[in-house]
């Protein structure tokens, strides 16, 4: 394995407003996890966002956790990002 495969990480947002205050982390991993949860995204035309440094932050919380209030303003630029996204493919 290449340590750029070792250093791959990733993390997985669900967000429903309707039930939940904020997203939550639902799924995270290094390695071939984080391959895997890359994948499994590609598969479900699921758009990704690479941000390094924002997915070290939200690999601390536990899954299931809620994103914490510091974290809004960076998450709501990635919903906004894949919004974006979904609303040109429906074009």
């Amino acid at each position: 394995m290449s340590n750029e495969e070792k250093r791959r990480e990733a993390v997985a947002l669900n967000y429903d407003a309707e039930a939940e205050q904020a997203p939550k982390v639902v799924a995270k991993g290094k390695g071939d996890v984080a391959t895997n949860i890359i994948e499994k995204a590609k598969e479900n035309a699921v758009p990704i966002q690479e941000d390094p440094t924002l997915v070290n932050l939200l690999g601390e919380l536990d899954i299931n956790e809620t994103i914490p209030e510091e974290l809004y303003q960076a998450v709501a630029e990635v919903f906004a990002f894949v919004y974006n996204i979904d609303k040109q493919a429906k074009k």
